[in-house]
């Protein structure tokens, strides 16, 4: 491993993860625009050789692409690779309101799918991808345990930004972690959702640090987004262009803090990581450039107190607002 990585304990799973890891939302090729999969590859070689452990996909991503391209990457390899995915948006039922799953039985099937795309015999952390209480909660915690006691899955959470779903899942203290949206933009989980989690031991995933790339500071009013793109709502949906007008009015503010070794994007992970409740982050990637730029934040010093609280006086602790409704 790349000495310059950091590691953090995932909660009380016993596992080990790298600050930085590599979330592989837009590997799927049908949310952010167009993506060459020998480029995920290539940036999935050029994490691995510089300490990132920590890799995030979903069975919904690319309708299981994402899952099939991390399985390709890991061939021959599985023991360098700690994997995150997701189960329950791919066979939603919007009629309904609930998961497909609607059996112990089902659900242990769709799992096995997961694994067979990933070309794995397990997977680290299996997460509920339902970020609201439906009549499938229980079945999806029971399909969890038995999972977990046959060695199918070594730890299992959920993926959701509502509290009284968070604690609802995790009655039982059974849990182990807890993936949500969180950056400068978003703080709205410092109020109760990351204490609940330190208090409870669960691992906390964060994605969204760099608040679906408005962090990086390189979109302007003008900006407009490709076919593909679910980010061309911004500016086709009147109050949404309004809302990310005063987005990047923060972002200009935020610039004081970019330095030539910094970029806005790297304090924006940064800032994420400076929460004693995180464990790692999980920056969407379709690029080895991307990659790289991201790796600075875990080679970095952190952000300082003075730093912190300049932050403080754009957004408030526990302020901001929800960049993604899950």
């Amino acid at each position: 491993m790349n000495g310059t990585m950091r590691y953090r304990p995932l909660g009380k799973t016993g596992i080990e993860v790298s600050e930085i890891g590599m979330g592989l939302w837009a590997a799927g090729g049908d949310a952010w625009g167009h993506t060459e999969d020998q480029e995920v590859l290539r940036a999935i070689d050029y994490a691995l050789d510089h300490g990132v452990t920590f890799f995030d996909t979903a069975d919904v991503y690319g309708n299981g692409h994402s899952e099939e391209l991390l399985g390709k990457a890991m061939a021959g390899r599985r023991d360098k690779f700690i994997v995150a995915t997701k189960i329950g948006w791919r066979n939603f039922d919007g009629e309904k309101g609930q998961s497909a799953y609607t059996t112990v039985e089902a659900f242990i099937a769709g799992v096995e799918s997961n694994l067979k795309r990933l070309n794995t015999d397990y997977i680290d952390v299996m997460q509920s991808h339902i970020d609201f209480r439906d009549p499938t909660m229980e079945v999806f915690l029971e399909g969890f345990q038995r999972l977990k006691q046959a060695g199918k899955i070594r730890a299992y959470g959920v993926s959701t930004s509502n509290f009284e779903y968070l604690k609802a899942f995790n009655h039982d203290g059974k849990a182990n972690t807890l993936q949500i949206d969180y950056s400068i933009l978003n703080r709205t989980s410092e109020k109760e959702i990351l204490p609940y989690c330190q208090k409870q031991g669960l691992g906390v995933i964060i994605r969204g640090a760099i608040a679906m790339g408005i962090l990086a500071g390189k979109f302007t009013a003008d900006t407009r987004f490709g076919e593909g793109d679910f980010r061309r709502r911004w500016h086709d949906n009147p109050e949404e262009y309004q809302v990310f007008l005063q987005d990047l009015e923060k972002v200009e503010a935020l610039r004081k803090l970019v330095r030539p070794d910094r970029s806005l994007a790297t304090v924006a992970l940064q800032f994420v990581l400076a929460n004693p409740a995180v464990s790692t982050v999980i920056p969407g990637i379709k690029t080895v450039a991307q990659m790289e730029a991201n790796l600075t934040a875990a080679q970095l010093p952190p952000l300082s107190k003075e730093e912190l609280a300049y932050i403080d006086s754009i957004v408030a602790p526990g302020g901001g607002r929800k960049i993604w409704p899950a």
